[in-house]
């Protein structure tokens, strides 16, 4: 009922306002309108290019001539780059699809173990030598066309554990963890949360690979990839025709460790390899060799990858030894080393593992 009225008397005071104004003032209030407006549509133009660009951005080649170039022409790198066979005719929107680790917003962190300081721990460990007998140790594999690193960093994880732990030699399998997990772990091929993957095969299990294989059985193996496969459906049915039950195994427990390279190390020395998540940039699309640490790119998401050892180089560098889930055309024939004790990339602040669970607890399940 007063809109009108309060419209009018608003109209009123601005023709007044503009009656009292000299001509000068008003032709710079009409400058101040229009250059308001510009404004307005420049900051509209300028979002639309940004948008734009981003896209375009997303769709140049991941390898760049120019990038390894700065890295091993950089006095300062330890490590050398190369233009990997594995992301040949990848962009950079299809590796960003293969970071497929969320990091955990730290409520988790509660669950941390830690080792006692009274464990010698040698100045070199590699366990693939430590347990020569664990053939999953020896095994690099490949995630494909999805975002599934942080259930490939889990099961092998587990897989080598029930090797060291109960002397049985088994391949969990990555695609039950990934497409049964759900929302619980995250995302599918689309990212997922380590020690959500952890909880998971605690609570559930997994069964082994000859039950239920990868989905993604082409993996990388040729230069480029197909676009990202969307999440497997949770199928709960062996392919072998074998009882599913029968070869689920499980994880004891799940928890953080602490930041701390000591409990790490120890953790790895003690119970075998560990999951870990960093940081990636776009120069580690490149590493070939040496002991990797952030030299030049943008940030592109976050990885999870099995950590297995560590070492010094002859110059004195610390490092992780880590097993990547790229096939062995990338990097140390799948390997890599990424610099130790200053957490690079984050490395040292996301670890998690579990122990595996004893089978005859579980025959009635």
């Amino acid at each position: 009922m007063t809109a009108g009225p309060v419209f009018a008397d608003h109209a009123y005071k601005y023709s007044n306002h503009h009656m009292r104004l000299s001509p000068r003032a008003m032709a710079m209030s009409w400058v101040s309108e229009r250059l308001q407006w510009l404004c307005l549509i420049l900051l509209f133009s300028q979002a639309i290019f940004l948008s734009s660009a981003t896209l375009l951005d997303e769709q140049r080649p991941i390898l760049q001539p120019s990038l390894v170039e700065k890295v091993n022409s950089n006095p300062h790198s330890k490590w050398k780059a190369d233009m990997n066979w594995r992301f040949a005719n990848s962009t950079v929107e299809d590796f960003k699809r293969l970071l497929g680790a969320i990091m955990d917003d730290g409520q988790e962190k509660k669950h941390v173990r830690s080792h006692p300081r009274g464990l010698k721990l040698p100045l070199s460990f590699d366990s693939r030598d430590a347990w020569p007998q664990c053939t999953s140790l020896r095994t690099i594999l490949d995630q494909g066309h999805c975002g599934s690193c942080w259930a490939f960093g889990a099961v092998e994880s587990l897989s080598d554990r029930f090797c060291i732990h109960f002397n049985e030699s088994v391949i969990l399998s990555e695609n039950d963890l990934l497409s049964c997990c759900g929302f619980e772990c995250g995302m599918g091929c689309g990212g997922g949360m380590p020690l959500s993957a952890w909880w998971y095969l605690v609570r559930n299990g997994v069964v082994t690979t000859e039950c239920l294989p990868y989905f993604d059985s082409k993996g990388c193996q040729h230069p480029g990839c197909e676009p990202l496969y969307p999440t497997p459906e949770c199928v709960q049915q062996c392919t072998d025709n074998s009882d599913w039950n029968s070869a689920k195994y499980f994880a004891a427990n799940a928890y953080n460790l602490g930041s701390d390279p000591y409990d790490i190390m120890a953790e790895v020395y003690t119970n075998g390899p560990v999951e870990v998540a960093f940081n990636v940039y776009e120069d580690f699309a490149h590493y070939k060799s040496g002991v990797y640490h952030y030299v030049y790119g943008d940030f592109l998401g976050g990885h999870a990858v099995k950590l297995i050892g560590w070492g010094t180089t002859d110059e004195g560098v610390d490092y992780w030894i880590l097993a990547n889930s790229w096939n062995q055309q990338w990097g140390q024939d799948g390997y890599f080393w990424i610099e130790r004790g200053v957490n690079e990339c984050g490395i040292e602040s996301n670890a998690v593992a579990g122990m595996p669970a004893g089978r005859i607890q579980l025959a009635d399940q």
